[in-house]
């Protein structure tokens, strides 16, 4: 354990944790307090840190790509899928504290935790932003010098959590009884779609409300 410790900068704790999960192979044991690990675990180690940091994956989810027939093509299916859900994302030293996201984007301490409070920001760690949220913030400190308030911004949460729920609930009928890989790669499509589907209605509907109302502004 202290040479798998060593070798792989994880934790016993953590180590003891996924071996109890499931994660990793069982040692062989050769006495009460004597255990030897295959050299494997380490590489397993490995490719579980860069499952967690890199591409978000709960353990639940790591165990079924490391348990599957073809492991490989299996998580090279989750990693597309995760690169379409989140993007490119900023390394953990690229993100912001809240001080240094207020300096970012002109915004104050307050008009963040009204923000926050409303669901107009939507950081994916608490207290730490990326460059997305910093694109956004500044845009709202348009909007607030202008008079829109953070409660403006609420309604936008709101219906974005049902049309998520709705997205879910369609996502768990098509895909729910598949392998995983098959699992994952219509989710990916899934995903394009509803991406698409969001942007079209909610920018036509827009659309035709101003075609509307400049045909009732020359017929007056």
């Amino acid at each position: 354990m202290r040479e798998l410790v060593a070798a792989s900068g994880v934790p016993k704790s953590t180590i003891l944790h996924y071996l109890n999960a499931g994660l990793l192979p069982p040692p062989v044991k050769t006495g009460r307090n004597v255990a030897y690990y295959d050299h494997a675990c380490v590489e397993r180690l490995n490719f579980i840190k860069f499952l967690q940091k890199k591409h978000r994956l709960p353990l639940e989810e790591i165990k079924e790509i490391l348990s599957g027939p073809e492991p490989g093509r299996e998580f090279l299916a989750f990693q597309e899928l995760n690169a379409v859900i989140f993007g490119r994302q900023p390394d953990a030293g690229e993100l912001l504290d809240q001080k240094g996201f207020c300096r970012a984007t002109g915004l104050s301490a307050r008009e963040v935790k009204e923000l926050l409070a409303a669901g107009a920001l939507q950081p994916l760690q608490a207290g730490k932003f990326d460059q997305e949220d910093v694109a956004l913030g500044r845009l709202l400190r348009g909007g607030l010098a202008a008079g829109l308030t953070p409660e403006d911004g609420r309604f936008y949460h709101r219906l974005a959590e049902e049309i998520v729920d709705h997205e879910m609930a369609v996502r768990e009928r098509l895909t729910s009884h598949l392998p995983l890989e098959q699992n994952a790669m219509l989710t990916l499509e899934l995903t394009r779609a509803a991406r698409a589907l969001r942007a079209y209605v909610i920018d036509r509907v827009f659309q035709q409300r101003i075609m509307a109302l400049r045909g009732r502004q020359d017929e007056t």
